[in-house]
């Protein structure tokens, strides 16, 4: 689960920070993410947590805004509702 969410944020690279050769750049970031999708009950929220996170870990001015994470934020929550209430699958 770690793994994918840091992947996700690798690929979509909400602040144009992973350039390929770091793939770890938003680990980081996955690892605070995760613990707060338990609480988590829609896209929307995900999104929230995401967005938040981001936030954060950089700054508003950073980050950008909320919108530009609801196509990572959707992909966060699809792989928790996947593996997230059966943390044997992570």
């Amino acid at each position: 689960m770690f793994d994918g969410v840091a992947e996700l944020l690798c690929k979509h690279d909400p602040i144009g920070i992973c350039f390929g050769d770091n793939p770890d750049e938003y680990e980081h970031e996955a690892g605070t993410i995760l613990p707060r999708l338990r609480d988590c009950r829609t896209s929307d929220d995900a999104l929230q947590v995401v967005y938040e996170e981001f936030v954060r870990w950089f700054d508003r001015d950073t980050a950008g805004p909320l919108e530009h994470y609801k196509e990572v934020a959707s992909e966060v929550w699809k792989l928790w509702q996947q593996f997230g209430a059966d943390p044997t699958k992570a």
